[in-house]
């Protein structure tokens, strides 16, 4: 699939078979611990009606420097014609993170998306799960309470 961009740096996916395309930061950013930041990424797209680009955070940074994204995915339209930022966090507790312009701060997966009709009704059709919510399927390994 084409996807029509406006960027300086396209994004590059690392290695064959890869979900997510590198997004790179367009300017440099420092992140104390627990600050956030809008960064850059100088990239704008134009993704085809039925598609969506989810913004997610780059595994290396987090497990590595506790960098993160708030919003995570971060859900970019096929009508959105901006740049594309990301909104970085560092939960590392002790230590600042430093962004400096090409790093790589995250990643876009670009996928099909349905367009789903919501029909109201008076009663939904039973399932296994039913109403359970958070926590509703227990703290348990191999039937052992954890």
């Amino acid at each position: 699939m084409d996807v029509p961009i406006i960027a300086s740096d396209a994004p590059v996916y690392a290695h064959p078979g890869d979900a997510g395309a590198d997004l790179t930061a367009a300017e440099a950013v420092r992140l104390e611990p627990g600050q956030r930041a809008l960064v850059g990424t100088g990239l704008r797209i134009a993704l085809p009606e039925g598609y969506v680009a989810f913004v997610v955070p780059r595994s290396g940074l987090a497990a590595k420097h506790g960098i993160t994204i708030v919003n995570s995915p971060g859900t970019v339209d096929a009508g959105y014609r901006g740049e594309i930022k990301v909104s970085l966090l560092n939960t590392d507790t002790d230590h600042a993170f430093d962004v400096a312009v090409g790093d790589r701060i995250a990643q876009l997966i670009v996928m099909p998306v349905p367009r789903a009709r919501f029909i109201p009704v008076d009663t939904l059709p039973d399932s296994v799960r039913g109403e359970g919510g958070f926590g509703s399927t227990g703290y348990q390994k191999d039937g052992i309470p954890a």
